[in-house]
């Protein structure tokens, strides 16, 4: 279980794809990386689920091309978020199955989530941008 609380946490979406994919993800990967599906699955279950055609074009979903203020390193960084096989960090290819990757899905621009990174050490994310 995540020491963040959810009440700290704001309001996301997920597209219903995102969503099964992301919990059989999480699910599968759940006895080698307890931590982080339990972070990314308490995202899902806390998420509002809206058929794919209607998800909010400003939302963080898989694919999706972002930009971010990371007030534990500063500045802004960019990247695409993308599922773990297709993860590449020089390309700028986020995995959702990173600290920073489960944080973002289902943020909208202007949103601020404190979140923990690999160290558990809470920060803020601030999406500023997001492009599908």
């Amino acid at each position: 279980m995540s020491k963040i609380k959810s009440a700290r946490r704001p309001a996301i979406v997920l597209c219903e794809t995102d969503s099964e994919r992301l919990t059989a993800l999480a699910v599968q990967r759940e006895a080698a990386f307890p931590e982080l599906s339990a972070l990314l699955l308490e995202e899902l279950e806390r998420a509002t689920i809206r058929p794919d055609a209607k998800a909010p074009a400003d939302v963080i979903r898989m694919g999706s091309r972002f930009e971010y203020r990371d007030a534990g390193r500063g500045g802004l960084r960019t990247g695409q978020l993308v599922y773990p096989d297709e993860a590449d960090i020089a390309a700028g290819k986020v995995s959702v199955f990173t600290p920073i990757g489960a944080g973002l899905i289902g943020l909208r621009a202007g949103q601020t989530i404190v979140w923990p990174d690999r160290d558990g050490r809470e920060r803020a994310l601030t999406v500023v941008r997001v492009e599908i």
